[in-house]
């Protein structure tokens, strides 16, 4: 009895979400339900993923707090870039454990590159390139060097021992994938050949694809993704992140510095901020195809210039907006928050009575 009475207790308090692991993934803590998110904010954020033109989902999270406003907040989602965060995480969790250093130089060789966007190719000459991981570390978030995350993910161990660093540290409904040249030759139903590292040899080679046969590869790809996670995941994770649960102190700092370093998606949240707010973020951007346009995301933590801080995620799966419409929806989500943020601290004036108000009728002189 007593036996059955334990593992009830157990299963309820299992560590996901609210009742995740703690600092590091070491310890696990019961935590207290969060209060319910603002009815209006909850209303506005529906409201803007409901209007969008394809399938978006929006979550918005009080890092101090712990509540969560969210439109399909729970559902998978492709993260493209936005996953490169989680092989960050593990690479700084190795640091934290002494089996790695940021000063520590990995060989990057012409064998070695990807797909797409990575700056770093131009330093990789016949005899190869030797980053230091923490150079890997910020051309992977800052710059979303989709060569400089696949070296960190093989430094890693791959795909499987990154996802073994989430589940470790209870984030939840977050997949890792796997290396970028992988997962996008997967995506256009084609296998990586190392040629198509080498200028514009994976476009080219993907044109010459069936449109049929591309389109059946995407849609398998949009209805379970290897790389998918949920947009209120993200946000829960990030929150920990912010409050130094999932790294010690230094690689926690690192990290949020590198982020804030980021260069792309100028266009999307980052647009939506007044002067004075500040944004350390992730941004996707997956494949098109024809007017379809697919993993269009930006996570990160949005901070207040009095000093609150929100996670946010906004992540479109498909869509067949043009880029115009599909940055406004960020903008929108961003420029939501500030409002909600700005009313929720008005001063509260109180309401004076005539009396109070009425300045006494000074006395006549002389």
């Amino acid at each position: 009895m007593i036996a059955a009475l334990l593992a009830a207790v157990t299963a309820t308090f299992s560590p996901t979400g609210e009742q995740a692991s703690q600092t590091r993934g070491t310890a696990h803590q019961v935590m207290v339900a969060p209060p319910p998110a603002p009815a209006d904010l909850v209303q506005q954020i529906q409201a803007l993923g409901g209007a969008f033109d394809g399938r978006a989902g929006i979550a918005i999270r009080d890092v101090q707090t712990g509540w969560t406003a969210a439109y399909k907040g729970d559902e998978l989602f492709p993260q493209q870039s936005v996953s490169k965060l989680w092989v960050a995480l593990a690479t700084l969790q190795a640091v934290d454990e002494g089996k790695a250093r940021l000063d520590e130089q990995v060989m990057i060789r012409r064998e070695d590159l990807s797909v797409f966007h990575q700056p770093i190719r131009a330093k990789v000459g016949s005899r190869g390139y030797a980053a230091t991981i923490d150079e890997l570390l910020v051309g992977a978030i800052a710059k979303s060097d989709n060569a400089a995350n696949d070296a960190l993910m093989r430094k890693a161990g791959g795909g499987e021992a990154v996802q073994q660093v989430i589940a470790h540290k209870g984030l939840g409904a977050i997949r890792a994938g796997t290396e970028e040249r992988l997962l996008q030759s997967k995506i256009a139903g084609m296998y990586w050949r190392p040629e198509y590292a080498i200028d514009w040899n994976f476009q080219y080679a993907r044109e010459t694809l069936p449109q049929d046969y591309r389109k059946a590869n995407l849609d398998a790809y949009l209805a379970d993704p290897p790389d998918g996670a949920a947009p209120a995941a993200i946000t829960a994770a990030l929150a920990r992140l912010k409050k130094g649960q999932l790294l010690s102190p230094a690689s926690t700092q690192r990290l949020l510095d590198i982020m804030a370093q980021t260069e792309t998606g100028r266009s999307r949240l980052r647009a939506g901020l007044p002067e004075g707010w500040t944004i350390q973020h992730k941004t996707g951007t997956g494949q098109e195809l024809g007017a379809r346009v697919t993993g269009w995301n930006d996570v990160g933590l949005i901070t207040s210039p009095d000093g609150r801080t929100y996670a946010v995620a906004v992540m479109i799966a498909e869509t067949t907006a043009p880029t115009g419409v599909r940055q406004a929806l960020f903008q929108k989500v961003a420029r939501t928050l500030v409002e909600h943020h700005e009313k929720a601290l008005a001063p509260q004036i109180p309401v004076q009575t005539q009396a109070q108000n009425t300045a006494p009728t000074p006395a006549p002189v002389g």
